[in-house]
């Protein structure tokens, strides 16, 4: 009972905070948000300016509640912030949302639910930039699009374990389904392309506990979540050119895991010019291969 009221409380707060601020939380295509919005992925919050006064009640759920990722930008060339109520076992789980901050250093990864069209431009202009980069496949993803998936290895890059049916695996409690959601990915992968898959995971729609953090180390993986992100995966409502370039780049910051979604058009029209920009301010893109132990 005491924790159903805590966590009655909790979302009350949240839900209060976003109805607050609905125009930093909705408008992704505004050319004049403030760096430090917030912004949802599938109900994933980005920077909550009041976290601090519900610090208390979100530290004190359980192992197994699940929680929401979101990070706090900085502004460019400044080293995002995670969630406070992760903070204290992110690490010690295996979670990942920094790589290397000491240098500018960036690790491009995109989320593959569906394919769009777009990954094979992708997969060329990164092949013509000389960047690599990790791709986040679902079990479908890999039975539907096997040149797609075959090439990314052929051309060096990741592709890595997003689930077999892209749930909350927080909420998957039983040890043996939580397990299947990742050998299923494994075995499609090996079956198409004779190798191991690399162990990074990312969770799906950032959802997340202690306890799916622990279970999925178990399971030899890192988990990686990101510190840049953005409303690019509305297929129908797609942000300006302008606005990708800009955003993308003034979220840019040393060590920074980021997140892209390959069903984007927009990402595509805009990924070779914004790595472009990003080298010439000086940032090199390296492969989650490359993340210093924690």
């Amino acid at each position: 009972m005491k924790k159903n009221i805590k966590v009655i409380i909790a979302l009350s707060l949240v839900l209060n905070l976003v109805a607050m601020s609905p125009p930093r939380c909705v408008k992704a295509t505004e050319e004049n948000v403030d760096a430090n919005e917030c912004f949802e992925e599938g109900g994933v919050f980005g920077d909550i300016s009041d976290l601090d006064n519900i610090r208390d009640i979100f530290s004190s759920f359980s192992d197994e509640d699940e929680l929401n990722w979101y990070y706090v930008g900085k502004g460019k060339d400044q080293v995002a912030e995670g969630p406070k109520e992760s903070a204290s076992f992110l690490k010690e789980s295996g979670g990942y949302f920094l790589g290397d901050t000491s240098n500018k250093v960036l690790y491009l990864t995109f989320d593959e639910g569906y394919e769009n069209g777009n990954t094979g431009k992708i997969l060329d202009i990164l092949k013509a930039c000389n960047v690599p980069a990790a791709f986040f496949v679902v079990k479908p993803y890999i039975a539907t699009e096997p040149e797609l998936v075959k090439r990314m290895v052929d051309e060096g890059h990741l592709v890595c374990n997003h689930t077999v049916h892209h749930p909350s695996i927080a909420q998957i409690r039983d040890k043996e389904k939580f397990t299947a959601e990742f050998t299923g990915v494994e075995d499609a992968f090996k079956e198409l392309t004779g190798q191991d898959m690399p162990k990074f995971f990312r969770p799906p729609m950032g959802k997340y506990s202690k306890k799916s953090l622990e279970m999925t180390k178990d399971l030899g993986y890192k988990t990686i979540f990101w510190s840049f992100a953005y409303k690019d995966w509305l297929v129908k409502s797609q942000p300006s050119e302008s606005y990708a370039v800009e955003k993308i780049r003034k979220g840019a910051h040393p060590g920074s895991i980021m997140l892209l979604h390959a069903v984007s058009d927009t990402n595509t029209k805009v990924l070779e010019s914004i790595i472009k920009t990003l080298q010439a301010d000086g940032y090199e893109f390296k492969s989650l291969n490359d993340l210093p132990e924690q």
